[in-house]
């Protein structure tokens, strides 16, 4: 295999006519979707000039497009960056200044605040997915052109080996890293997901949740297309919506974290929705048994699967059979990776003893983009060092304990408490602030600040909660301030943030 478009060109020759993309608007058979990736490749190559290295990032909802731009720079060797649109205009600036892209495509839903940028990044193009505004290059008219052009749509030099996806994900000290995973960590991963799921080309696979995040692209939908399976694609997820698909296009999988998982619940009759799944998918957090057993219940097994976006996400899993017997754990390393328990010093821990957990294989990520500190921080001997704590059960099936120190997750989003605290600590009147999670029936969790004022000032729990408006990405604002006269802080002077906790 000389890159991973090789899928697509692979299934348009054995089954042309079989469906591999279903979404809104279109149905998309392999023959057509490998027309598609091969008109994608020619745009970049000869209209914008993309070779090797080269970086293209997306905003936009799941589309099609989305998935022909990952395989056209799969097959030139390019780089393949999603971004998250529930972020605002400096965190875009911050990627599009941290990666350098030369080219970012955007749909009409997000162009605002793109818009903001493009004079601050000359060398980057920005080409509108569907909308026309002065300044922007047309996606559709350059598609166009490429259509029926008879020029190449490959680089040479492209292998496994080549970095394709870069996958920003919020860093502890309040700015975005910048994950490269190569091509064989996608095929790698592709090849853990299609034994965690049993999965063959006669399923059908319902995407809901966004494909910026590893878990959306990554846990079922490139490895469907890697089997040959049928991808419904959703351009984001709505409760009711995704239901109904279930029950009249009859996915066999799908994906759901937590907050999702208890949309579906809260909808009237949803037992009644169900009967074509196999199974459910779910992680990002650990998943409360209020959410499996339901499930469970009417017999349809929940798979936990456990990983990070520096793992592609794939790392340790259930089977379905394992999910209805042992919903408690995450499961066992995957078919392509392994795992270590280790204690502060990096020596492995007693079976039952909590240590911390580190992934190895070839699903791992390459690098962080650019940073070559948070990169050997992260990496000891091939090893990822994930930051989570976890044990083993009897059966020697990982039980993830605590996660990553301070980080919260809110409905499937990670959130780094520093990139709030940075912006507190910004507010005129703020002496001091930490940020912690607090438990959340719906979102698992939601952040709180914990706000010291300087002595002569006066704010109110509303000034605190407006100042974060059009500074980060509103799935990041607290949803509380509580305040306090100090902050309880070690002899170093670090935040004590688990008495933090316990004190609220």
């Amino acid at each position: 295999m000389h890159n991973i478009s090789q899928w697509i060109q692979t299934h348009a020759s054995f089954t042309p006519d079989k469906l591999a993309i279903i979404d809104e608007h279109h149905s998309y058979t392999y023959g057509e979707l490998e027309q598609l990736v091969s008109q994608h490749a020619r745009l970049l190559k000869h209209q914008m000039r993309i070779g090797r290295g080269d970086r293209v990032a997306y905003l936009g909802f799941n589309s099609i497009e989305f998935l022909c731009l990952v395989f056209a720079c799969a097959r030139l060797g390019a780089l393949f960056i999603p971004m998250n649109w529930r972020l605002t205009t400096p965190e875009f600036d911050h990627i599009l200044e941290d990666a350098s892209p030369s080219l970012v495509v955007c749909s009409s839903r997000f162009s605002q605040q793109l818009e903001p940028l493009r004079e601050q990044h000359p060398d980057c193009r920005f080409v509108a997915q569907n909308f026309s505004h002065p300044g922007w290059l047309s996606l559709p008219s350059m598609l166009h052109l490429a259509k029926d052009e008879q020029r190449d749509d490959e680089n040479p030099h492209v292998d496994l080996n080549s970095p394709l996806l870069i996958v920003y994900t919020s860093g502890t000290t309040g700015l975005p890293k910048g994950a490269v995973l190569t091509q064989n960590a996608l095929f790698h991963n592709a090849l853990n997901s299609a034994h965690m799921h049993d999965m063959c080309s006669q399923d059908r696979i319902l995407t809901v949740l966004p494909m910026f995040h590893v878990g959306g692209l990554n846990i079922q939908t490139l490895p469907a297309l890697y089997k040959g399976a049928t991808v419904i694609l959703h351009d984001r997820f709505e409760p009711l919506r995704t239901l109904e698909s279930i029950r009249d296009d009859k996915p066999s999988l799908v994906v759901l974290v937590p907050a999702t998982l208890q949309a579906v619940l809260d909808q009237p009759n949803w037992q009644t929705y169900l009967s074509s799944l196999r199974s459910i998918s779910t992680g990002s957090s650990v998943v409360p048994e209020t959410l499996i057993a339901p499930f469970h219940a009417i017999g349809l097994p929940v798979q936990q699967v456990y990983g990070l976006t520096e793992t592609a996400p794939i790392a340790v899993y259930q089977t379905a059979a394992q999910a209805l017997l042992k919903s408690g754990s995450t499961g066992l390393p995957g078919l392509h990776c392994d795992m270590q328990l280790v204690d502060n010093q990096g020596d492995a821990v007693v079976d039952g003893d909590i240590g911390h957990i580190r992934i190895k294989g070839p699903n791992v990520m390459f690098e962080y983009w650019g940073n070559p500190q948070a990169t050997a921080k992260a990496l000891h001997n091939g090893w990822f060092d994930t930051g989570d704590m976890g044990y083993k059960d009897t059966d020697g099936h990982l039980v993830v304990a605590d996660r990553a120190k301070d980080m919260i997750i809110s409905g499937g989003e990670n959130i780094y408490p520093a990139e709030l605290e940075n912006v507190l600590h910004s507010m005129p009147g703020v002496r001091d602030a930490a940020v912690i999670g607090r438990h959340h029936e719906k979102w698992g969790e939601t952040p709180v600040a914990v706000v010291i004022v300087q002595a002569g000032h006066e704010l109110t729990s509303a000034e605190i909660l407006a100042y974060f408006d059009g500074r980060l990405a509103r799935f990041k604002h607290p949803r509380e301030v509580i305040f306090m006269d100090e902050l309880p802080r070690n002899v170093m002077g670090k935040v004590q943030k688990f008495r933090l906790r316990s004190m609220i």
